[in-house]
């Protein structure tokens, strides 16, 4: 089993960190209020807290927290998070809902992984999942991209892969960390299904391999 830390303490975080500790895994989860942090730990009976801005104690990092923030905070670990595998799962959509926030061309993950140190690697995963979706503990495909030709880049993404299984998900691989971009517009597609063509929040999305 792995060591999980979860910067963030929304419902994505809630819902990873119950599936992390059922799955055997040490979680330590991250927020910048202490209260809410101990509280939120408290919640799950096996977490523990960890402090904002220093070395997370997990071998994979979540940024379980809004886009806006999430360059900044990984700016903020800088060293600290050399050696780690992080987990992006931020959409980086747009005030109207309708677009992404990041340059053309680019993606949410590949901005995060410039702000990274070269010893982390980035996996962009669990974006096109909804949180409340994730909690009730059902089977869910999870869609991941990740590169895999620079040193350790192929086991960062085997690492999440394993992790993404042991919570009962199954992980589809979409291909280097550039296709990132792609996974963050089918979150805004998401969203505008759920606000008109489904008329809810409450699907997933996945994969049907059956003939």
């Amino acid at each position: 089993m792995s060591s999980i830390s979860i910067i963030g303490l929304g419902n994505m975080a809630r819902a990873l960190a119950d599936r992390a500790l059922a799955g055997g895994h040490a979680v330590e989860v991250i927020g910048r209020d202490p209260a809410k942090a101990k509280e939120f730990a408290a919640a799950f009976g096996g977490a523990t807290v960890g402090t904002p801005g220093a070395a997370p104690a997990g071998d994979i990092v979540v940024l379980a927290m809004p886009y806006a923030g999430a360059t900044a905070v990984v700016s903020e670990y800088g060293a600290a998070l050399n050696g780690k595998v992080i987990i992006d799962i931020t959409n980086p959509v747009s005030p109207d809902l309708q677009g992404v926030v990041t340059p053309e061309g680019s993606s949410g993950a590949q901005e995060i992984a410039k702000a990274a140190p070269a010893g982390a690697h980035v996996v962009k995963a669990f974006n096109t999942v909804f949180g409340h979706m994730l909690a009730l503990g059902n089977p869910l495909d999870v869609l991941i991209a990740g590169d895999d030709v620079e040193a350790g880049a192929a086991e960062a993404k085997a690492t999440v892969s394993a992790f993404i299984k042991s919570l009962g998900l199954r992980p589809l691989d979409t291909g280097p960390l550039g296709m990132a971009r792609w996974l963050e517009g089918t979150g805004v597609v998401m969203i505008g299904l759920g606000r008109h063509g489904a008329g809810s929040f409450d699907f997933t999305l996945g994969v049907n391999t059956s003939a």
